[in-house]
């Protein structure tokens, strides 16, 4: 198994930081589970090497978080669930303190580990994916879908459908299917797209791709026939352009595509070539670009040599997307310290800090993060913090155009589920939810 231990203070050495003993204890560990091999490669590396080159921003430029460095240990789960449980329980105590927070970059992962990190109490923060029910923390007390879950999206998606038909009561009648993959990744918005089809009276049908998702030849010929008005979906990896490439071979057309967040990038779309033209995408509210934090990155890792990114694909969605996930993990342990100390912290420490975050839009600009992200704040009920998002297009010239405005998932849509799917989930594993009220 591929395995990295990256200490930021260490040299690079061929693309990766060399393998250093930890010695000081003054450090603050952080697993990074990633897949930088296999069929979901294409859109982990680009992810992993946001995250990289953050956490070693932060040491290179600021000595750490309050002179605390960061320890970060890579290990590869090839986005198989076995190998990410794996990975976890390898890692999690590792560093003086043990693991800050666990980043799984897989939903089927978070999964697995959900009662594991409860037990262990170490907080998983699984941003923009990950379990929806969880966005409860008064059941899921250490579990963080950050900035938006699956029946958010789902939602959004809908809700931008509808302003292109020209409004909601246009739906009715309509055919809405969703290409999805066939794990718990791919099956999250289902429960949500069933609730707004009998509200708004159109047709879903869900449509399974397997793993891999490179072969899909039935699943487009079976959406020939049936002719849907629009095509959601819900892809990673080389699923992704596969995907828009069958949709292409069959004349179903690109612009009635649109996929989630994870079939948004520059990689789910150039392999198609110009047949990619006017595919869309939701957006985690950030796209494509560079903003100031860039800038930071550029100066005090790629100038010294100690990036992992091609130089070209920084500013790339998900390389920005690592970036943004890094911070939120930062930020959670900075806040923390104002309780606990300005010393390495154990995860139950770090939890606090991420349920009390609030990036407020001035704090997101001394980040460096401002036109990258809105404000987000998290509390005891909710884990999730913010559910705002954007549609863009992809121009068939190597770009992604932003072509809505901002849409807020719709809660009286996606709260009532979450209330019912997460107290089942309480009754099954017998978890007292905490009074949110008296939370501190």
């Amino acid at each position: 198994m591929l395995n990295r231990r990256l200490l930021f203070a260490a040299a690079v050495v061929s693309g990766v930081a060399s393998v250093t003993p930890a010695s000081a204890q003054n450090e603050q560990f952080i697993p990074m589970l990633s897949y930088r091999t296999g069929a979901y490669a294409v859109n982990g590396v680009p992810f992993a090497n946001g995250m990289h080159d953050y956490y070693m921003m932060i040491n290179e430029r600021d000595g750490g978080i309050n002179g605390v460095k960061l320890l970060v240990e890579e290990c590869e789960t090839g986005y198989a669930t076995d190998k990410g449980v794996e990975c976890y329980e390898r890692l999690k105590g590792k560093g003086p303190t043990g693991a800050a927070f666990v980043n799984p970059l897989s939903t089927g992962i978070t999964f697995a580990l959900t009662e594991k990190t409860t037990t262990d109490k170490i907080p998983i923060i699984t941003m923009g994916y990950g379990r929806a029910d969880s966005k409860n923390g008064a059941v899921f007390a250490y579990n963080f879908p950050l900035l938006g879950t699956y029946w958010s999206a789902a939602d959004i998606a809908v809700q931008h459908i509808a302003k292109e038909l020209g409004g909601a009561d246009k739906l009715k009648g309509k055919k809405i299917s969703l290409v999805y993959h066939d794990s718990p990744y791919g099956k999250e918005p289902i429960p949500t797209l069933e609730v707004l089809a009998k509200k708004h009276g159109f047709e879903f049908t869900p449509i399974p791709v397997t793993h891999p998702g490179v072969e899909q030849k039935s699943q487009w010929l079976a959406i020939r026939q049936n002719r849907p008005d629009y095509v959601l979906l819900w892809g990673w990896g080389v699923m992704n352009g596969t995907a828009v490439k069958e949709a292409a071979a069959v004349a179903y057309p690109r612009d009635k595509m649109i996929g989630v967040w994870w079939s948004g990038a520059e990689p789910d779309v150039t392999p198609a070539g110009d047949q990619a033209a006017g595919y869309k995408a939701l957006m985690l509210q950030h796209g494509a670009g560079k903003y100031p934090v860039h800038a930071d990155i550029e100066k005090h890792v790629y100038a010294k040599g100690k990036g992992l990114s091609e130089p070209a694909k920084v500013g790339e969605v998900l390389y920005n997307r690592g970036l943004v996930n890094a911070m939120l993990g930062v930020e959670a342990i900075r806040k923390a310290q104002e309780k606990y100390g300005k010393k390495p912290l154990k995860g139950e420490e770090v939890r606090w800090g991420l349920e009390n975050l609030d990036l407020s839009a001035a704090r997101l600009k001394e980040l460096g993060f401002e036109g990258m992200m809105k404000p987000v704040k998290i509390s005891c009920a909710d884990h999730e913090g913010a559910r705002d998002g954007r549609v863009m297009q992809w121009d068939g010239k190597g770009s992604w155009k932003v072509i809505s405005d901002w849409y807020t998932a719709n809660q009286e849509v996606t709260e009532p589920i979450v209330k019912d799917v997460s107290a089942k989930y309480a009754t099954d594993k017998k978890i007292e939810p905490r009074d949110c009220s008296k939370a501190s």
